[in-house]
């Protein structure tokens, strides 16, 4: 192997790396966001059998190693049902599936948090259930939401740096790569946690700005 010093070339290729993080990144979360307000929708309508099955696979996706999961879906899929899991396949099902489980437990919390009395109170003026859930509970539970899901967002995006285990060639894996090359392990891994920094920092931003924004809303129309 031939040895090189770190270049600017080598900031193009963490930043290609970055790009797929990114890529992941979004698409999980939007994935994991419509799946975990689709079963806290089916916990708020409490729905026989269902109810106890989401239950369940929530808590064993949230109390279970992320890693264990990623082998599960790599390893496991081929193995026992005879399906081709490519590693992006298999990173996009195991990351959707745990940022769903911790969305639902967020989006559970603050449906809660909405206080009966205003529930009961736009049933009386003969809202129906689906009414109260659109117009009452998501504009409230949605601005106490925003705090927590922020956190776990920035929480989730550290997490895709497991991808790269599997071959994803994501901001670590290049990372990882570039330090092997150029045996340089204080300027690699320096640049890519800067890197992961700064994309955490502008997600928290983004959530805090749109806490403000919803948090005032709710407060004008005296929610």
């Amino acid at each position: 192997m031939r040895y090189s010093e770190f270049t600017p070339f080598d900031i193009v290729l963490l930043a290609q790396g970055l790009g797929v993080t990114i890529g992941l990144f979004l698409a999980t979360t939007l994935i994991g966001l419509v799946i975990g307000v689709g079963l806290a929708t089916i916990r708020y309508y409490r729905l026989p059998v269902l109810t106890q099955i989401v239950t369940f696979i929530t808590e064993l996706l949230k109390n279970s190693p992320v890693l264990v999961q990623l082998f599960l879906v790599f390893f496991g899929l081929p193995a026992f049902f005879k399906i081709n899991v490519t590693p992006v396949e298999a990173a996009v099902i195991t990351m959707s599936g745990n940022t769903a489980a911790f969305i639902y437990v967020i989006a559970v919390s603050a449906i809660e948090s909405i206080g009966r009395d205003q529930i009961e109170a736009a049933r009386v003026f003969g809202l129906t259930r689906w009414q109260v859930l659109r117009h009452v509970i998501a504009p409230q539970a949605t601005a106490f939401a925003i705090g927590p899901l922020t956190g776990l967002l920035v929480n989730q995006l550290q997490v895709t740096s497991l991808i790269s285990v599997i071959g994803v060639m994501d901001l670590t894996k290049i990372g990882n790569t570039l330090n092997l090359r150029t045996l340089q392990p204080f300027v690699v891994w320096a640049v890519v946690g800067v890197l992961y920094y700064l994309c955490a920092k502008l997600i928290a931003w983004l959530g805090a700005r749109l806490e403000t924004r919803l948090r005032a809303h709710t407060a004008w129309k005296g929610l």
